[in-house]
């Protein structure tokens, strides 16, 4: 015979619907880890830089959301972005990633393009060779050398004046236009070996900056301790620069209130010393005059609680004797 809900036991009732509620909380807050709701198959894939991607972006194959970027972290020389794909996309070992925009304020997303045999093994890797981000520093570094290596500059410049003549019939703006863009021309061909070497330079810099890219990172985070350690002694620094104002009020504060008492003293002092220097010769005199009575007295009480002296010339005393 079941018992009526109103007289079963309402402490008992309560605790089963904690429960309940509280498994429906975490199921909420881990809904992506479910089998049947969330999940996916995690993958990894390696870029020479993040190139604006972030935690949250889309993933797409296709063009059709398929998962999410779990995070973007620094590993060694390159980034390593972990992944959430749906189940059931097919993926295959050969696999590309590359990071596009997807829209004009720099929103960005992993767009995969299956490649090869088979499926993606879980939790593996896609190589850096097999990945591209939006743009490299370098390369373009690079490419733009080696590109203005190849243009002929004299005859850009004469083909720009070629199509000038050509439009000489045309309004007067498009002409002053086209006017400028030979002249333009000229003085980059004038200047194609300073551009050429100026280029240059800047590939070279490019690669200087790619290879001390460590140095830089470790550059920042020592700056940004540096920064850290500031910020924590902040409040001390403060109480120094405090302490330091209130000792300069205090010396202000003393020199002003002992100026009346100094100059007195200062004028007697001016005094004394104008008698000494008045009567330098004499006490060079009484120092020079006491130095024998020094040297006597010394010699004659030196010896200790008592003192030796003789009478000079004075007859010794006779003695008798057998």
């Amino acid at each position: 015979m079941s018992v009526p809900f109103r007289e079963r036991n309402p402490v008992i009732v309560g605790a089963i619907s904690l429960a309940v509620i509280a498994a429906m909380i975490l199921a909420a807050f881990k809904a992506e880890s479910l089998p049947l709701i969330g999940g996916g198959d995690t993958y990894y894939a390696a870029f020479s830089e993040a190139g604006g991607l972030k935690a949250n972006d889309e993933v797409r194959v296709a063009g059709v959301r398929v998962g999410k970027v779990q995070s973007v972290d620094l590993d060694g020389d390159h980034v390593r972005v972990e992944f959430n794909v749906e189940n059931g996309v097919e993926l295959g070992d050969s696999t590309r990633a590359a990071i596009k925009v997807k829209t004009l304020l720099g929103a960005m997303f992993l767009a995969l393009e299956p490649s090869g045999s088979g499926q993606l093994e879980e939790d593996s890797e896609i190589p850096v060779d097999r990945t591209s981000s939006p743009y490299d520093v370098v390369d373009a570094f690079s490419g733009l050398a080696s590109t203005s290596e190849r243009i002929d500059s004299d005859r850009l410049a004469s083909s720009l004046d070629t199509l000038s003549a050509l439009m000489e019939n045309t309004p007067e703006e498009f002409q002053g236009a086209l006017k400028g863009m030979s002249a333009l021309s000229r003085n980059i061909a004038a200047r194609d070996a300073e551009l050429n070497e100026l280029l240059g330079n800047m590939q070279k810099v490019s690669r200087v900056l790619a290879d001390r890219n460590g140095d830089l990172v470790e550059l920042m985070e020592d700056g940004d301790k540096l920064f850290r350690a500031l910020v924590a002694r902040r409040e001390a620094i403060h109480n120094l620069l405090v302490a330091t104002s209130q000792l300069s009020k205090e010396l202000t504060l003393l020199v002003e209130q002992t100026r009346a008492d100094l100059k007195p003293a200062l004028q007697h002092l001016d005094s004394v010393l104008d008698m000494l220097n008045k009567n330098q010769e004499n006490l060079d005199n009484s120092l020079r005059l006491m130095a024998p009575f020094y040297r006597v007295f010394a010699n004659t009480l030196g010896t200790g609680p008592w003192f030796d002296t003789y009478i000079q010339n004075f007859p010794p005393t006779a003695t008798g004797g057998n």
